[in-house]
């Protein structure tokens, strides 16, 4: 770079002072030439002024009265000097510098004489230079001889050399003026950003221990592109390279734990030829829009996370509904773009929908009717007929918008997810039998007894066995969802096998647990549950990381408790803060010494309950503080906004405890990201017995988030247990999390969905497209879906007439 700017600094000079010197030669001709005309024209009017003295002089024909007027004109004109000549070019009279009067050219005189007009020329010699400016005399109208004056021309090379001087030492200012400019420009604008790009790829090496440090505004300039691929190729490099030595650690160890790549290679071989087509109501990339700059952002999934390297390697398609305020300024004709953005591998197909019938269809219907009646939370779910007929319309819509997708594939494979689209699998399955078709309820599944309060459950029920694969959380749901089949449906449900058949069509039931990616080292984990754990330095990083955090609130605290949550009434928020409350009452020594910190995301504002759970949880945070709180403490810290995955993992890294409550929960990912965070091996974990966790992690504290004093007392003792055996339990726990990560949970599914045989439904004729080709042939859902009406609109015959004749698409 100094051999660079070096050059870069001479071509400056060299360029700038070639350019000023031509440029000022250029001035001194152009002053130059002004001079010279001025003189002309003075010369020119002062001969023409003396121009009748001479001639009468000449008439006289006496030599000494013509050089007495010579002597007498040169002083009084202030001319060099003046020289008469007769007809023949005779010199009859001069006054002047000899030198200069012998010098004056006869070439001029004589053409004078000839043209009988006045013609001037320069001249130099002997130091001097002059203007000669000859004039013919005339006597009457015939020329009789010439006068030559001439003028001292020394001024115009003095004023020449001059401007020469003074544009040598503009030219000095102005080279030193812009080269001064250019090197800090290329300083700013390119040895900086370009330094600022080699830093940060430097950084990302694996050798690296430093964090690339993001740019300011504006820092990487024009290079901000450039930087932006670079780093992207650095990171897949470096993924690829993790990966690889991951990979070869785990051959080593012999381990066989599932990683992103291992995943993605897995499904290469066992999909063969068959795409695969994901549709979820969230999208794994949205287009925000922030003043003039449009962002392509992840929003935070651990969906994205488990089936991203799956649809990469089979080139799949991912079916989800646009929210991003720049969305549709960002899909081609057909509601589709390629992403990722820095690596298009796979397809994203976006489906629009309207406010109203995001009111109806995932607030209304989804949200404040199915997610209460799933969880028990004693909420009262609320269903609307018109947030039913609107939950058909939107389910109608993604389905027809996935037929289009898959129309030129053969034996595709489907995977949906959640409740959002429980009557998709039969609008595919319908259409194309060939697909095979995976949903996945990411949300408990109630007893019979339970799911019998909703209107529609036997529409959702026959909707949801359309599928050919089922997947829940943990057995318990599986068997309630078997149960509320066989109270509801005319099938056969095989309780051993997990397997239900319906108008010929088998559905198999399994439980498939979701979980986190695991980023920990392989060398840190024990071989077996009773190995005796190793000391590992970081007691002191989370002690130092408590202290930061807590400082940023203008808090202190020796000890730190957590809670990370969407502001859901299933999460259990205040019961936990009502626990808390017991703890300082019951054992004032934690005061001044415990700060509970809640992360508590708002979730789905425009829901009446949400909206009062807000103000209750803010309400009893507030009294909690007011009681107890002292300078510099409190016992609660609410954090009501959404953090990002790096701020909730320095939170979790911090935490002395981890405090999951909810009342009801499928899974719980909290408390898995919480283990899979702890790369020193400590903390305690507080799980609600209600939750799908609580059956991997055993290893947690486990409560009834009911009994208050339970939970105050699970606190102590988490607070209380020697380090020894917190790090026994979070290395089982771990451990656990590993095997049975994110990758692991979309290998299984995925797996055994390939694995199934497929079956023709009762009364189901052959495509003839299929049979041919092995491609159903295209059609719309509203063509196949008219002898189910009944059982999709609902029990009521009423509704059912009312819907009886209902287009689907």
């Amino acid at each position: 770079m100094h051999r660079f700017r070096m050059r870069l600094i001479l071509a400056l000079i060299a360029s700038v002072t070639l350019v000023s010197v031509a440029s000022t030669y250029f001035d001194v001709l152009a002053h130059r030439h002004v001079l010279r005309t001025e003189l002309e024209r003075r010369t020119k009017w002062m001969g023409m002024s003396i121009v009748p003295d001479v001639q009468s002089a000449v008439r006289t024909g006496d030599p000494s009265a013509l050089s007495g007027l010579m002597e007498l004109l040169k002083s009084g004109t202030g001319a060099l000097g003046l020289a008469v000549y007769d007809l023949h070019g005779h010199l009859l009279a001069s006054s002047g510098p000899p030198q200069v009067m012998k010098s004056l050219n006869p070439e001029e005189i004589r053409k004078t004489l000839e043209k009988q007009e006045e013609i001037s020329t320069f001249g130099r010699g002997y130091g001097l230079q002059w203007l000669e400016e000859a004039f013919p005399l005339r006597e009457g109208n015939v020329v009789s001889g010439s006068m030559v004056v001439v003028s001292d021309a020394r001024y115009i090379h003095d004023e020449g050399m001059a401007l020469w001087r003074r544009s040598f030492w503009r030219i000095v200012a102005l080279v030193v003026l812009i080269v001064a400019i250019t090197v800090g420009m290329v300083s700013w604008f390119l040895t900086r950003p370009i330094s600022r790009i080699a830093e940060r790829i430097r950084n990302l090496k694996p050798s690296s221990g430093a964090k690339p440090s993001e740019p300011g505004a504006g820092e990487l300039s024009v290079f901000t592109t450039m930087a932006r691929e670079m780093e992207d190729m650095a990171k897949n490099l470096k993924a690829a390279r993790a990966a690889a030595a991951t990979e070869a650690r785990l051959r080593e160890a012999g381990e066989h734990w599932w990683t992103a790549g291992r995943l993605a290679l897995h499904m290469r071989n066992r999909a063969g030829s068959s795409r695969i087509f994901v549709v979820s109501n969230r999208e794994p990339y949205m287009h925000v829009r922030q003043g003039r700059l449009t962002e392509c952002v992840v929003p935070p999934s651990g969906l994205v996370t488990a089936l991203e390297p799956v649809l990469r390697a089979c080139d799949g398609v991912w079916v989800a509904c646009g929210s991003g305020n720049a969305d549709a300024a960002n899909v081609d004709a057909f509601d589709k773009l390629r992403v990722p953005p820095d690596d298009p591998r796979y397809t994203l197909r976006r489906v629009w929908l309207s406010e109203e019938e995001e009111a109806q269809y995932y607030d209304g219907f989804a949200n404040e009717g199915l997610w209460p009646l799933c969880h028990i939370a004693h909420t009262r779910p609320i269903f609307r007929a018109g947030d039913w007929e609107c939950y058909q319309r939107i389910n109608e819509r993604f389905a027809n918008a996935l037929l289009e997708e898959m129309k030129d594939d053969t034996e595709p494979v489907v995977f949906v997810q959640d409740y959002h689209f429980a009557l998709l699998p039969r609008l595919v399955k319908k259409v194309r039998p060939d697909a095979r078709v995976a949903i996945f309820w990411h949300i408990p599944w109630p007893n019979p007894e339970a799911f019998g309060i909703c209107p529609w459950q036997d529409a959702l029920l026959d909707g949801l066995l359309g599928a050919d694969l089922i997947g829940f959380h943990i057995p318990t749901y599986c068997h309630n969802f078997l149960a509320t089949v066989d109270s509801v449906l005319e099938a056969r449900t095989d309780h051993e096998h997990l397997t239900t058949q319906r108008h010929g069509h088998v559905t198999t039931v399994r439980p498939y647990p979701v979980s986190v990616a695991f980023n920990g080292a392989v060398h840190d984990l024990p071989s077996t549950d009773d190995a005796e754990p190793e000391e590992i330095e970081g007691e002191g990083q989370v002690t130092t990381e408590r202290e930061r955090l807590l400082s940023e609130l203008g808090l202190h605290a020796g000890c730190l408790l957590l809670g990370v949550d969407r502001l859901d009434y299933t999460k259990g928020i205040a019961e936990r803060l009502m626990a808390i409350e017991q703890l300082l009452d019951e054992r004032p020594w934690y005061r001044e010494r415990l700060t509970m910190v809640q992360i508590a995301a708002p979730s789905r504002t425009r829901i009446p309950s949400y909206a009062a759970l807000r103000s209750r949880i803010e309400e009893m945070a507030a009294s909690i503080n007011e009681r107890f709180a002292t300078p510099g403490w409190k016992p609660v810290v609410l954090i009501e906004r959404q953090c990002n995955h790096e701020e909730v993992r320095h939170w979790y890294c911090a935490a002395d405890l981890c405090l999951v409550t909810s009342l009801h929960d499928g899974m719980n990912l909290v408390a898995k990201e919480f283990v899979a965070a702890r790369d020193d091996e400590d903390g305690v974990l507080v799980l609600s017995k209600f939750t799908g966790a609580a059956v991997e992690l055993r290893e947690a504290l486990i409560v009834n988030p009911y009994d208050i004093g339970g939970v105050a007392q699970a606190i102590h003792i988490g607070l209380d247990m020697n380090r020894a055996e917190r790090r026994r339990r979070m290395r089982r726990m771990r451990r656990q999390v590993m095997e049975h990560n994110i990758y692991f949970w979309a290998a299984s599914i995925l797996g055994d969905l390939r694995e199934l045989r497929l079956e023709q439904p009762e009364g189901a004729g052959v495509n003839p497209i299929v049979a041919s080709t092995g491609r159903a042939k295209p059609a719309a859902v509203e063509q196949v879906f008219e002898p189910e009406q009944a059982a999709m609109t609902g029990s009521s015959s009423g509704r059912a007439t009312h819907h009886g004749s209902r287009s689907l698409a």
